[in-house]
């Protein structure tokens, strides 16, 4: 029986490729606009969906940690220092330069929460901090941003002998880091065990907000204000 002849067309009979037109360098650019308007567009409208919400996420944060930096406060109030002195905050907005009242069941004064921040090791790191104006200590002390090191930096708010230092710390003539288990004066911290720059960084940035508050703040503390006044 014959072999069937090959029945593949000879090469010189072969069609030609087809030809790939690439598109215009002004196609690829309209098209690259388009694309980057849209996510423009997307970002900004989730961004606007969202804030109110992030907004009032970080003010319940901020007022609860109010709560944990001053024990036995059951009401808060804003402050705002200016160049004048300090006045109760009314309106709203920005946080810049507001501190914050903490008062008992009975309504007096028990003392301030203080922000302050500055460089850690990654980066900012933001607190919260109680201070009792008559005996001028430090009563207590929330972590209210940080990007330290997980599992060595992040034990500036996880290690629990850490953040128990500042429950009745001595601010004079300031906080030091010292050594763990070397700790005997009344404004030493002992420093954690391999994140010794994060726990300098925390009792450097508090030792800033001293200087940045406390000489203009009311020994005594300020009245709580009539009811109706904003918390």
């Amino acid at each position: 029986m014959t072999e069937p002849a090959d029945q593949r067309p000879n090469s010189t009979n072969e069609a030609p490729p087809p030809v790939v037109m690439e598109p215009s360098s002004i196609r690829l650019i309209s098209t690259l606009a388009i694309a980057g308007l849209v996510s423009g567009i997307a970002i900004v409208a989730i961004y606007e969906a969202t804030l109110q919400t992030i907004t009032e996420n970080k003010a319940r944060e901020l007022r609860e940690a109010v709560f944990k930096v001053l024990p036995g406060v059951s009401k808060m109030k804003k402050f705002q220092l200016e160049e004048n002195g300090i006045r109760f905050r009314a309106e709203e907005g920005k946080d810049e330069n507001t501190i914050y009242g903490g008062y008992n069941q009975q309504g007096e004064f028990v003392g301030y929460a203080l922000p302050s921040a500055g460089p850690g090791f990654q980066d900012t790191i933001g607190i919260l901090y109680g201070y009792i104006p008559e005996s001028r200590k430090v009563v207590g002390m929330e972590i209210l941003e940080s990007r330290e090191t997980p599992g060595l930096g992040d034990k500036i708010y996880k290690d629990l002998s850490f953040v128990s230092n500042f429950d009745n710390l001595s601010i004079d003539p300031e906080i030091v880091t010292i050594k763990k288990g070397m700790k005997s004066a009344a404004n030493e911290v002992d420093a954690i065990t391999g994140a010794t720059i994060s726990s300098k960084a925390v009792v450097r940035i508090i030792n800033e907000g001293n200087e940045r508050w406390i000489n203009q703040l009311p020994t005594y503390g300020i009245p709580l204000p009539e009811e109706g006044s904003p918390e």
